[in-house]
């Protein structure tokens, strides 16, 4: 059961415990990332963000593949822990794979020279509103997830496996599932040092 926006934005942490069991139907899990795709905001409406969400055994292939791309690059004597975490994630009941259409990005860059510097970082701001977007939804429906950016090692291999546009770059990738842990306790800032009121 879905829980209110403010609860959500509030709730929303990085969960690293997650299992292989979903809290709400499939077709729900797409309406809810197709609603956030369809609404998140973008410099001059480019729409450049685009999303994959792999399930079942195409969310356990990606992390394999990941897994095997970290061998070639991780000490043996530390591949343990990554092997771990990369585990970890691979528990969970899919993965939201987050991309830029970099075909838009370079599209706009041509018809606006004048503002052609800025959209590469806008593509990055609507990401990361789409990403965030996505994530507090997940929260609202009961999903445990967290953030990850394994791009440029896994990028071409992913890239080639799922048969993806080289237009399209990688992101970043959240593993989500059914929370087993609670966060880390976290720490905040006074509010005072953080936000002002001018009058």
């Amino acid at each position: 059961m879905s829980i209110g926006f403010y609860e959500a934005v509030k709730n929303r942490r990085s969960i690293y415990g997650i299992k292989k069991e979903s809290v709400i139907s499939d077709e729900k899990l797409e309406e809810v990332i197709k609603h956030a795709i369809t609404y998140v905001p973008t410099a001059f409406n480019s729409q450049s963000g685009r999303v994959i969400l792999l399930l079942d055994k195409e969310h356990d292939k990606f992390w394999d593949i990941t897994l095997e791309q970290l061998r070639k690059i991780v000490p043996e004597e530390a591949f343990k822990t990554t092997e771990d975490k990369i585990n970890s994630f691979k528990n969970g009941y899919g993965t939201v794979l987050y991309f830029e259409d970099q075909d838009v990005v370079t599209g706009l860059q041509q018809k606006f020279p004048l503002y052609s510097d800025n959209f590469p970082v806008w593509s990055q701001q609507g990401s990361g509103m789409l990403q965030y977007i996505v994530w507090t939804a997940l929260e609202a429906e009961g999903y445990g997830a967290s953030l990850q950016h394994y791009n440029e090692i896994i990028e071409e291999a992913i890239k080639k496996e799922l048969g993806i546009s080289n237009s399209w770059k990688l992101i970043g990738q959240m593993p989500f599932g059914k929370p087993i842990s609670e966060p880390d306790k976290k720490d905040f800032q006074p509010i005072e040092k953080r936000f002002k009121v001018i009058k």
